[in-house]
């Protein structure tokens, strides 16, 4: 299903270690002030030091060339697979492509066989101040935008005072607490924060793409134009069909090719991004090979669909690979900014009316399992009753919070798998009671006279076929519950604007989330904030603590457990439905690629770690 990933995940996989002091064994918290380091890392061990050549992951002897036509499984910010509208990234409005990230450098990037390191890559290294609000970055000289024009301190302050003032909630939250962006000369930037910054603030915004400022000096920031900002990344836009596709070309004299982390990247001459309206034309479109690969998101297509003529005849490759070692969270908000889903009892009722089981034999071909966690597939989920320490954490907003928080997780429960059981429908029905509304002449209704009206907004036809029993047992309890189906554009609008009652969205958090990047979702000054994904509206003062109390862990103990108890209040408060996951990337592509095995643990980027195999592709005709 779809996928809008947080902003952590704005990846330009490309990195330098400068010849910086290694500091084994000390995690971030406990780094040196005061001198240059070429790496951070939340809580732990840098696994590269100030020598290494290359990421572990790639293949240094990889060929450049040849074009990778794929369709993108996630994506971030304001970019759509389905269609695009402006070539800016950066802001809420409008639809951008995915990949634009590729585009763009960052002062740091993420080393994805790590769960939370970041390396220099425009900066060649941090010095933390004594007080640690402070971080100056040592800007790499040669480094330049794709129109051959220096990067500066200055473009970069530039970004960051335009981000926190115009751009995308996804980028504006984190940098509340960045009280100056400095240019103290032209090659060294300083980053002053107001000490209510969590710790792992940094880890996030040194990772930021950074555009140029003279490109903005021209043309409106929140203006929706096809024109991309100018770049300093290891690709720049090349031919564009509006809506249809897009090509990101590869900078052939990149400036950062050969920094160690750069090598082994980046291989293709081009990568392309077509947009599809309707899934089963990307399937056709894949099937005669005008779509290299794709991730496939229809548990039917996988298992009935993979039987054309270059599939049987070994041209097409069908095969899983592990999923990352991170939390994800796909499921249904109801938009509590509309008073009748402010009940919990409401928001609970609609759940018990989604029947997995039936789902997942009938619709899923058994290829899912149920999500019950905010934060799945991770230590972060919560089981059992709470541990002493997440007890201490959740007490203080005892008789505030909901009672199931201090008892067992709470899990969504199995149905009969008959479609329509009778049990927990009664249970919903008696909640809907509960909470005040009567059913007459077949439909629910408050004390005003006022029905119960529920419409799921999607913009794909795959989730009118999965939704609708759902909406047809929540008509049975006497909900009016409908599903509409609008287009990728006015469902982006009216994400945005929160025009909807429920929506469903999935997630991908870093294997050390952070307070700045679960305020998007979960905290209440998001609540409010247009373009944000805190899509149900939680507003809850005991959530807001609990996220602070992920910003203050210190260890990676004291962070897995404020984020269970999170998660319990969460799962509580019935925020967020949760509704499915798979364990693995069930992933399918043309026989004509090279890729080094085992993938990296935290991340899946074919399009920048995979290469073009041309004895391969001239074995199956694809020279």
């Amino acid at each position: 299903m779809s996928t809008r990933l947080p902003r952590r995940d704005f990846l330009a996989l490309g990195a330098a270690a400068a010849a910086a002091p290694f500091i084994p064994g000390r995690a971030f918290a406990a780094s040196p002030t005061g001198t240059g380091l070429h790496g951070l890392s939340a809580f732990g061990d840098l696994k590269y030091g100030p020598d290494f050549t290359h990421f572990d992951f790639v293949n240094l002897d990889a060929p450049k060339g040849g074009t990778f036509n794929f369709s993108p499984n996630y994506w971030y910010f304001n970019q759509s697979p389905l269609t695009f509208n402006t070539l800016n990234t950066f802001v809420a409005r409008g639809d951008a492509p995915p990949r634009m990230e590729l585009c763009y450098d960052s002062l740091m990037v993420r080393a994805i066989d790590e769960p939370d390191a970041i390396y220099g890559l425009l900066a060649k290294s941090v010095t933390i101040s004594d007080d640690r609000n402070s971080f100056d970055f040592a800007l790499r000289p040669e480094a330049r935008f794709n129109d051959g024009t220096p990067f500066t301190a200055d473009d970069a302050v530039f970004a960051f005072d335009l981000f926190k003032k115009d751009g995308h909630p996804n980028l504006l939250l984190p940098l509340s607490h960045l009280k100056e962006a400095k240019a103290l000369d032209p090659h060294t930037l300083r980053l002053t924060f107001d000490g209510k910054q969590s710790d792992l603030t940094i880890l996030d915004i040194a990772t930021y793409a950074i555009p140029a400022k003279a490109f903005f000096e021209t043309h409106p920031f929140d203006a929706s134009e096809l024109k991309a900002p100018i770049g300093s990344g290891p690709y720049k836009v090349g031919r564009v069909s509006p809506g249809q596709s897009i090509e990101y070309e590869r900078v052939a004299d990149y400036w950062g090719r050969d920094l160690p982390v750069s090598r082994g990247l980046y291989n293709f001459d081009r990568i392309r991004v077509e947009f599809y309206q309707d899934r089963q034309a990307a399937f056709e479109a894949f099937k005669k090979g005008d779509i290299h690969f794709r991730q496939e998101a229809t548990a039917r297509i996988w298992a009935t669909g993979y039987d054309f003529p270059s599939f049987t005849a070994g041209k097409v490759i069908k095969r899983e690979f592990p999923s990352e070692k991170r939390p994800t969270m796909q499921a249904m908000a109801l938009n509590q900014r509309r008073a009748r889903f402010r009940d919990p009892r409401v928001r609970q009722a609609v759940a018990l009316c989604f029947d997995f089981e039936w789902t997942k034999r009938n619709l899923f071909y058994g290829s899912y399992e149920r999500s019950q966690s905010t934060f799945e597939k991770s230590a972060y989920k919560a089981e059992g009753l709470p541990s002493p320490a997440e007890l201490a954490l959740l007490e203080p907003f005892r008789g505030r919070i909901p009672d199931e928080t201090f008892g067992e997780a709470v899990l969504q429960p199995p149905s009969d798998g008959s479609g329509r059981d009778r049990k927990l429908l009664g249970q919903a029905s008696k909640l809907l009671t509960d909470a005040g509304w009567v059913r007459k002449d077949g439909r629910l209704r408050n004390d005003k006279g006022e029905p119960l009206t529920l419409e799921i907004l999607v913009d794909d036809d795959a989730f009118v076929r999965v939704y609708s029993p759902w909406t047809e047992n929540m008509k049975a309890i006497g909900i009016e519950a409908t599903l509409r189906l609008v287009d990728s554009t006015q469902y982006q609008a009216r994400q945005t604007s929160f025009d909807y009652d429920a929506i469903s969205a999935a997630a991908g958090f870093s294997a050390t989330p952070s307070r700045d990047e679960i305020d998007g979702l979960f905290h209440s000054r998001s609540a409010t904030m247009e373009g944000s994904t805190n899509l149900p509206g939680t507003a809850d003062p005991a959530v807001d603590a609990l996220i602070d109390a992920v910003g203050a862990a210190k260890d990676r103990e004291s962070l897995t457990v404020a984020m269970r108890a999170l998660d319990r209040l969460l799962r509580a408060r019935q925020d967020w439905i949760p509704n499915w996951f798979s364990a693995n990337h069930r992933a399918a592509f043309w026989d004509m690629f090279g890729f080094k095995e085992p993938k990296p643990d935290f991340g899946f980027p074919v399009e920048a770690m995979w290469w073009f195999d041309k004895d391969k592709a001239a074995r199956i005709g694809k020279t």
